[in-house]
């Protein structure tokens, strides 16, 4: 699973805070996070197309 936003933000999405709770630590269980700290290339690429557009 990949997502741009961090944890903490993923209430935005979850807006239940036992459920995002939930999720993130089944999630993350036994898991590797990789963090690049690096915008999302396709976003990047979208925004600017639609700037253009």
């Amino acid at each position: 699973m990949a997502s741009n936003e961090s944890f903490a933000g993923w209430t935005k999405t979850f807006a239940d805070p036992r459920l995002c709770a939930a999720i993130v630590d089944r999630l993350t269980f036994g898991g590797n996070i990789i963090e690049t700290g690096t915008e999302s290339y396709r976003l990047t690429h979208s925004r600017r197309a639609q700037a253009e557009a």
